[in-house]
């Protein structure tokens, strides 16, 4: 059992600390006094949680507004600002939202499943999790949802599973970013992409084979798609290849993956965007002050959060969100990485099917 709260100044200075808030507003959400946000009261009461504390017995009543929020690591950039805006918007409706961050060799998925069921969590919103592998079994939200447990997963449609989905359009991101490539007069276009057992991965791949031979007249993607990791060593890897076998242009499926691009480019004295063009997706923080400014396919990550946490909080208060997969539409952001094809392109491997 978690130990009580000691009625001791450093235990309230500790959660003061740690919900950023005074003493003086920890005191008056332990007492059950007015005069606080519900902001402030929930930062406090999440920091109880976090420090492991039990909360006192006229505040036990708000752990049915736990609500548990898996995500696959925070390293790209991208994952920090989903988390963000979703931890937001349960707060402003009264629930005390629990991260869960894996990491290579460390707590996974289904442990912090049972973790967030052991702390009683109204709801779990998945973001990019094994919903989004289709060589993971889906028998682990089969299960959830045999129990009751509302959820909701984030980028990764995961057919059969009894719960709504909230994702990017992966098609329109891989189209508007091959159109854009095309309009600058590129012919030799590559896709730098994730493991195909991925949905977003997948979904873009195929979106790129169709371009290939809607655009340029290309029927066999075979030599144009390069599959890695979503990190920057696997864009990296992915563009030396790429380069190697004369595309002029990588579309890549994360930021990340092109900021392995460029540097790749750049390894073979390559410039960006005068002999490759790079386009990302994701439009991570930051990303817009890389050198050069990377232009990327924006997710719109603050309309896919307010959908997620309506949907889960409508599941949770016993009105069954749509069960069809709801996407959004991403934007195209043109930045300082990609640039007019190179002139003298004709011996590239596309050239030839011109």
């Amino acid at each position: 059992m978690s130990p009580t709260l000691p009625p001791v100044r450093t235990r309230l200075t500790d959660l003061a600390d740690q919900a950023g808030v005074s003493t003086a507003t920890v005191s008056r959400v332990l007492n059950g006094k007015h005069g606080v946000s519900a902001q402030a009261r929930q930062s406090v009461l999440a920091a109880l949680d976090v420090l492991g504390y039990e909360r006192p017995e006229k505040l036990r009543t708000r752990s049915a507004g736990l609500v548990g929020l898996v995500v696959p690591e925070l390293v790209n950039p991208v994952f920090p600002a989903f988390a963000q805006v979703i931890e937001s918007m349960l707060t402003e409706r009264g629930y005390t939202p629990l991260l869960c961050t894996q990491s290579p060799g460390g707590t996974t998925e289904d442990q912090y499943v049972e973790m967030l069921l052991e702390h009683g969590v109204a709801g779990i919103v998945f973001v990019s999790g094994l919903h989004a592998d289709s060589a993971a079994s889906k028998d682990r939200y089969h299960r959830l949802r045999a129990r009751g447990m509302p959820i909701v997963m984030v980028n990764g449609h995961a057919d059969g599973v009894d719960a709504p989905s909230v994702s990017t359009d992966d098609a329109a991101a891989l189209d508007l970013a091959f159109r854009h490539l095309v309009s600058l007069g590129h012919r030799n276009i590559g896709l730098a992409i994730g493991p195909d057992r991925f949905v977003p991965a997948a979904r873009k791949r195929a979106e790129f084979t169709a371009n290939l031979q809607r655009h340029l007249g290309v029927d066999d993607p075979t030599g144009h798609v390069v599959s890695t990791l979503f990190t920057v060593e696997g864009g990296q890897a992915a563009a030396l290849e790429l380069i190697a076998s004369g595309h002029t242009a990588i579309v890549c499926g994360s930021d990340l993956m092109a900021l392995g691009a460029i540097r790749g480019a750049r390894a073979q004295g390559l410039s960006v965007p005068g002999d490759v063009s790079v386009v990302g997706f994701d439009d991570s923080p930051l990303i817009a002050f890389t050198d050069p400014p990377l232009t990327t396919v924006r997710q719109p990550v603050l309309a896919m959060g307010h959908a997620a946490v309506s949907a889960l909080v409508s599941e949770i208060n016993g009105t069954p969100a749509s069960r069809t997969e709801l996407k959004f539409h991403p934007e195209l952001i043109v930045r300082g990485s990609t640039g007019a094809a190179p002139a003298l392109a004709d011996h590239t491997p596309l050239a030839a099917a011109l």
